[in-house]
């Protein structure tokens, strides 16, 4: 039914804990989900707090990986769209593919093309946020977002080919007068993209 985004909290036979991001959607990709214990936050029970502390961040981190790893490589492989976001110059095409939320996080899925004869070596590729200041005396204030994890990101694009890579990023809004902006930045070059995305995608995702 129709609701409010909850949470849900699972606990095993075994005393494991298991806690997920619950939210309505119309239509579903995907209905079945196997669980494996690395998905698991913790035990029940805990002896030594310290010690379960430690191990648990440590754990978390690598079961995070793991995870964002892998839901990374199955938005890949899906053909599901946003929208068409795009930007081109000199034979270089930049595009927002989809923006996915799971869990706590953003996931980006990006498409760079190469159709020009010459090779493209990347730079870097960041996402920022720009808040547009209204007036007579128009400025912009910008804030470098940095993802908790990258999944495919090219050193060198082929001409003549194409690559797909993931950005995850910590769930995050924003309102009208603001907006995400892609930089794609050549390295020794001055093939550069800007590819700028409305806040109607950041706070819609699929």
């Amino acid at each position: 039914r129709p609701g409010e985004e909850s949470n849900l909290l699972v606990i095993d036979a075994a005393g494991s804990v298991y806690c997920y991001i619950i939210k309505y959607k119309k239509t579903l990709s995907r209905l079945n989900y196997f669980i494996g214990k690395s998905e698991s936050i913790g035990p029940e029970k805990a002896t030594a707090i310290d010690t379960v502390k430690s191990v648990k961040s440590e754990k978390e981190l690598r079961n995070n990986s793991h995870y964002y790893r892998s839901y990374s490589r199955y938005l890949l492989s899906k053909k599901e769209r946003i929208g068409r976001i795009s930007k081109k110059q000199q034979g270089i095409e930049l595009s927002l593919e989809n923006i996915v939320f799971n869990r706590k996080e953003l996931y980006f899925v990006i498409l760079i093309e190469n159709k020009s004869s010459l090779d493209y070596d990347l730079n870097y590729l960041n996402l920022s946020i720009h808040t547009r200041q209204k007036g007579k005396k128009k400025s912009s204030q910008r804030i470098l977002k940095k993802p908790i994890f990258q999944f495919e990101v090219p050193v060198k694009i082929r001409k003549g080919r194409a690559t797909k890579l993931v950005y995850v990023f910590p769930k995050f809004s924003l309102s009208r007068d603001r907006r995400a902006v892609l930089e794609l930045k050549e390295k020794d070059g001055e093939r550069d993209l800007k590819l700028k995305i409305s806040h109607r995608f950041i706070n819609n995702p699929n």
